[in-house]
């Protein structure tokens, strides 16, 4: 997408529509004047009299006939109060605009930055937030329908207006339009139909972003994984036709490979919860369970944009679940990477299984800190609901820093606790050293800490997004299907690191 660095002013613009935002208390607003003596000395009355409306996440759209034979029309933006929007309202507010301009199918636009700043939210910020929140509003589902005669259409050109520093919001606005493109990256990982996105397909994916970014990459097949004794992923593989991959990508920072933050994705490409069958109601969507891995290559690929001063090392564990004569079983007791066995209680808690060989996996790659992401339990959605992404941690200090960068993005984590009583049920079996599954009770906490069962004293955090990683219907950052939840908190919080 081209960025134009070049100062504009209302007379001067090229694309056919401007976006502005409108307070109710125009007063409050910078250089209002400017574009009230420009527009039309009507303004003020179709404001006042609600033709175009001051009311938060309202949109307007006035067709113009200006000097300017470009502009063709204005996308007033309302904001409503103004000075008390905070910037998640904001990146909302943008996220609608982004639909709008979908909808009308345009290419390019124009958007006055400084009718959008408030007291709290500054130029450049308000640059970051829109290039960010317009990209995701404006994504769309793919689809496969045969009857379809509509176009894709594409944002590749905007023009930033400020009285600010205008290569300074440029940049931002830029930072933004990679996260929102990472994020809608992720959505169309998630929203593929599992025939067309398999372990290996998964895979391909993770080594053309090395490709693309200069990583370091390293694809184990089934016979790899044997060989090393992966009897977590492998034993979830065994019903499978498709083999399973464990996928590592590593972005070095600099020549000293240290301090590494790892990420390490769940990547179930389709579960049918093996022999523990899930009800057919429930099995539909479960082309999103690996919503985990979408959200750490997704993140990767901001990562390979921004080029942060902090090393990563990302490891997902990737095959589906399915039901054969070969499949696991309840009653099973299997053998993980890190040699500790494992009671199978549960066939349909398969993505603690795979998580730990990948951690043990990420510990050996050289991480020192380590971020697991999963749609691990229905168990979260009945404690949290939809909106949450729940999460425990053995490191105050680590989950510290981590929500820091969640309440900069937006992105609503609520952690759980993990007390010794919940690890010592997690450790209850009179065959091996764990249990994959404890009880319904307390679901959440049980799989996320099995999983952490693997950290042992590593810094570790663990997030379920099995509520937040897919909106069962439109909202104002996108359409209903894959969120891409956690992608911009992962990267953001390894720049912040």
């Amino acid at each position: 997408m081209k960025i134009e660095t070049e100062n504009r002013t209302f007379e001067t613009i090229s694309t056919g529509t401007l976006i502005i935002g409108v307070q109710k208390h125009r007063e409050q607003m910078k250089n209002w004047e400017a574009f009230g003596g420009f527009f039309d000395a009507s303004l003020e009355e179709w404001i006042r009299t609600g033709e175009i409306s001051s009311d938060r996440k309202k949109l307007t759209k006035f067709p113009v006939t200006t000097a300017n034979e470009q502009l063709k029309r204005v996308l007033f933006v309302g904001l409503g109060e103004g000075k008390s929007l905070t910037e998640e309202e904001l990146r909302e507010v943008f996220g609608l605009v982004g639909k709008e301009l979908k909808s009308l199918k345009v290419n390019d636009y124009a958007i006055w930055l400084d009718s959008f700043a408030t007291p709290t939210v500054e130029e450049t910020d308000v640059a970051f937030l829109a290039g960010e929140g317009i990209g995701m509003g404006f994504y769309t589902i793919p689809n496969y329908k045969t009857t379809s005669n509509e176009t894709e259409t594409y944002l590749d050109r905007v023009e930033l207006m400020t009285n600010s520093d205008l290569e300074e919001a440029a940049a931002s606005f830029d930072v933004g339009r990679i996260y929102a493109e990472a994020v809608n990256e992720a959505r169309s990982l998630i929203n593929l139909p599992p025939n067309l996105l398999t372990a290996t397909d998964l895979a391909d994916y993770a080594v053309e972003l090395a490709n693309q970014y200069g990583f370091e990459v390293e694809i184990l097949d089934k016979a790899q994984l044997e060989e090393l004794g992966m009897g977590g992923i492998l034993s979830v593989n065994q019903g499978s036709t498709e083999e399973p991959r464990m996928i590592t990508l590593k972005y070095k920072a600099n020549d000293n490979w240290e301090d590494v933050v790892g990420f390490v994705g769940k990547g179930v490409t389709y579960d049918t919860g093996g022999y523990s069958l899930k009800p057919r109601e429930s099995m539909v969507g479960m082309k999103g369970d690996m919503g985990g891995a979408a959200a750490v290559l997704g993140a990767m690929r901001i990562i390979g944009e921004t080029r942060p001063n902090r090393n990563v090392v990302a490891v997902i564990g990737s095959t589906d679940n399915m039901v054969s004569g070969t499949a696991f079983k309840p009653d099973d007791v299997i053998t993980t990477y890190s040699g500790k066995t494992v009671e199978v209680l549960n066939t349909d808690a398969e993505g603690r299984l795979i998580l730990a060989d990948a951690m043990t996996y990420a510990k050996q790659q050289g991480a020192n800190y380590l971020i697991d992401v999963a749609t691990l339990t229905g168990g979260v959605i009945v404690a949290l609901g939809m909106d949450k992404t729940g999460a425990l941690t053995n490191n105050e200090e680590f989950f510290e820093s981590f929500m820091e960068a969640a309440v900069e993005t937006g992105e609503f984590v609520w952690r759980l606790p993990l007390t010794e009583k919940d690890k010592k049920r997690i450790r209850k079996s009179d065959l091996a050293d764990l249990n994959n599954s404890p009880g319904r009770d307390g679901h959440m906490i049980f799989g996320g800490g099995f999983v952490g069962e693997f950290a042992e004293d590593t810094p570790w955090i663990h997030l379920d997004i099995a509520g937040t990683s897919d909106a069962s219907s439109p909202h104002d950052l996108g359409p209903k299907g894959g969120t891409g939840v956690m992608v911009r908190t992962l990267a953001a919080f390894v720049e912040q690191f």
